[in-house]
């Protein structure tokens, strides 16, 4: 049986069911190449108090640990909710493939979290992720789904690449932006949602550019749609 558990957006995240599941697994593992993690493992190691095989990417990709799903429970720990990459979908689809059992255990996540700012859910349009630029890959076509959601008036979120530091973001937002002609005017960044150390900021683009840098991971950028209802700016304005 292989149980994807989610670890919700803190040290405290995990649902009491999640962690009934994972104490009586016969191996457990966590993921740790699709999002920053804000806190260390050993805590979650300590409470489980067994041993916790870290998968990075190579690892989760070559889906050898489905092998002990098989013969015996396993668990897979993932930061927030456990189905909120494609990956984690891919693990359900070979798993289910292969005749192994799979079950997933929900958690709490980054749509959750987002919910903070005061921005309506419902008024969100498709989630964009911006990868981290690389020398001859400078992928920007996450600002085309910007550019839609714009065109509906709904809010944009962009998830943040693991390792992406907050100024190299705004860099390449800034010069997506300009290639897109899309205006980048006041944005919300929100830090760590769910634990202690969160903060929302609602600041001008050049405001973040030139005062924001050191901001802990994960974090995640919001450009607003143009057309707030009048409850949304009150709440946002909170966080200027």
């Amino acid at each position: 049986m292989l149980y994807l558990i989610g670890l919700g957006l803190n040290e405290r995240g995990i649902s009491v069911e999640g962690m009934e599941i994972a104490k009586r697994c016969k191996r457990v593992y966590i993921e740790n190449y699709t999002v920053d993690f804000p806190y260390p493992f050993s805590g979650i190691v300590h409470v489980l108090g067994k041993d916790v095989e870290v998968l990075n990417r190579d690892a989760v990709e070559g889906l050898e640990f489905l092998e002990h799903a098989r013969k015996s429970d396993v668990a897979v720990l993932v930061y927030g909710s456990p189905l909120m990459a494609t990956t984690h979908i891919t693990i359900l689809d070979e798993a289910q493939k292969s005749d192994i059992k799979t079950e997933v255990i929900h958690a709490g996540s980054v749509f959750d979290g987002v919910s903070e700012t005061g921005l309506q859910l419902y008024k969100f349009g498709k989630v964009a992720s911006m990868p981290a630029w690389k020398q001859n890959f400078t992928p920007d076509s996450f600002m085309e789904i910007v550019k839609a959601n714009q065109s509906i008036d709904a809010h944009s979120l962009i998830l943040i690449d693991i390792g992406l530091d907050i100024q190299d973001a705004l860099c390449q937002l800034e010069e997506s932006a300009k290639k897109h002609e899309v205006k980048l005017g006041k944005l919300v960044l929100c830090q760590q949602l769910g634990e202690k150390k969160q903060k929302i900021f609602y600041k001008k683009f050049k405001v973040l550019k030139e005062e924001f840098t050191g901001v802990r991971k994960p974090y995640c950028l919001i450009i607003p749609s143009k057309k707030l209802h009048h409850v949304e700016e009150e709440y946002l304005n909170r966080f200027s």
